[in-house]
């Protein structure tokens, strides 16, 4: 089916024939490639190479994590196993268990036939374009050395990370538990049968929540809908809030990274807009910059400059805003499909830290969810998506729309973003999926929607 090398990890299919899809022997030799680019770091006087692995609840999750295991102790290095976990709670744990690196298993947005390898360097964040070039050249050539008997790796299992994550978001400085406590919120939350389950509700717990009522809470890895926080999947969580009379909604991806909001009268208060109003109240408290990607909307911006902050633009990928983020010194950055970053926490897009800062905004603000959307400029953004078959040259299709529209002003710094005025549409293949992503925006949804429409028939004709 797939197997897709990126910024974003080794993500593929699960079965199927090596090389094409995430089978154990690709599993094996990517795991060792990352091992043996691990062992060429500078190591610690006198130290062992150490690793600390997390997964979230898919199907697969405990056969990827078996070889993963294996292979790097194999290769003379320490595992330090946090079993179910999501992934900024692994990100942070390298970090605080004083590790060389990460992996995390999870494919996030991805359906359960997916899995994938997101790889970490020693500071919890995702490793670089140019680590990421050199660890595939090491798996194309089989470049390992792997240890002998008496240096083999040792396996250790840690089941205190996700407490200590959430104690941490608890002592964030802009985090006030006693606001959300006395607020009185009823709150549904959607964990889509993955390791939310274990990490959202106990969070809310902790900061003073009562009322919690939990969709799709089993840890089977049988997700309920297709696990992208999208209004399409949400419609379950949004008939919940409205029976249940709740303050909110919340929903979680299955690795716990990107995050979403349902208003109290069942609509939604759109990915685009968490870090938007997070942003809002974390600026009202601490002046500064911030980021998000090409594709992300354009009332960050407008937010932004509001607080008297400079907002900057990235390539898609985790790992682009961050390097953005540290270039312009951002207080907060993320992406529009609903994730967080706040650097004096860690560099690393973090549902929790999301949730409980929105919250302490909602507490004090004294206003509904629905209200505190309505203080938001209303744009809309178009999402959409072309399926690209084996062997597609996007760069010629690319090219082809370039010329077309070569009488617009084009940022062709990651795909191609062509503006129409104040509209705009980024055309870019994704770091996750075989697909050409389109997404438009406007102030009208039709405008926004006529444009992706447009843009889709034009690669389609190119196609």
């Amino acid at each position: 089916m797939s197997l897709i090398k990126s910024i974003s990890g080794i993500r593929g299919t699960i079965g199927g024939k090596t090389n094409d899809n995430l089978t154990p022997l690709d599993i094996a030799k990517f795991t060792a490639a990352y091992g043996t680019w691990l062992l060429e770091q500078p190591a610690k006087k006198n130290s062992i190479k150490k690793v600390v692995i997390g997964r979230d609840g898919r199907i697969s999750g405990p056969m990827v994590k078996q070889i993963v295991i294996a292979t790097l102790n194999g290769l003379g290095i320490d595992v330090i196993d946090t079993d179910l976990s999501t992934t900024p709670t692994v990100e942070m744990a390298v970090v605080s268990l004083k590790a060389d690196g990460g992996i995390i298993l999870t494919a996030s947005h991805n359906p359960k036939e997916w899995n994938a390898l997101k790889l970490l360097n020693q500071k919890g964040e995702f490793i670089s374009g140019e680590e990421g070039e050199h660890i595939l050249k090491l798996a194309e050539k089989e470049a390992f050395d792997f240890a002998s008997v008496d240096k083999l790796g040792k396996c250790t299992t840690d089941d205190t990370t996700l407490d200590k994550h959430i104690e941490a978001v608890l002592k964030y400085k802009l985090v006030d538990v006693k606001a959300i406590a006395a607020a009185g919120f009823k709150i549904v939350v959607d964990v889509v049968n993955s390791t939310g389950g274990l990490a959202v509700p106990a969070l809310l717990k902790a900061l003073g929540v009562e009322d919690i009522t939990v969709l799709n809470g089993e840890l089977t890895g049988n997700f309920a809908h297709n696990p992208e926080p999208l209004p399409e999947n949400l419609t379950a969580l949004s008939r919940e809030v409205i029976q249940q009379k709740a303050s909110l909604g919340i929903a979680v991806d299955p690795d716990v990274d990107r995050l979403c909001f349902v208003c109290e009268d069942g609509s939604m208060f759109g990915e685009e807009y968490t870090l938007v109003a997070v942003a809002d109240f974390m600026l009202s408290k601490t002046k500064g910059n911030t980021v998000s990607n090409m594709s992300s909307t354009k009332a960050l911006k407008d937010i932004t400059l509001k607080h008297g902050g400079e907002y900057f633009s990235s390539a898609v990928g985790e790992v682009n805003v961050v390097n953005k983020m540290k270039e312009v010194n951002a207080v907060i950055g993320g992406e529009g499909n609903g994730g967080i970053i706040v650097p004096d926490l860690h560099y690393g897009r973090d549902a929790l830290i999301g949730i409980a800062l929105f919250l302490t905004h909602l507490a004090n603000s004294h206003k509904s969810t629905k209200q505190l959307r309505n203080t938001y400029p209303d744009y809309f953004i178009s999402k959409n998506k072309i399926q690209l078959e084996n062997g597609v040259d996007v760069k010629t299709v690319f090219d082809k729309i370039r010329k077309k529209y070569k009488n617009q002003p084009i940022n062709a710094e990651d795909g191609l973003k062509i503006e129409f005025d104040n509209d705009w549409v980024h055309l870019r293949t994704s770091n996750t999926e075989p697909i050409i992503r389109i997404y438009s925006e406007s102030n009208f949804e039709t405008t926004a929607n006529n444009i992706a429409l447009k843009l889709m028939h034009d690669i389609r004709e190119v196609l």
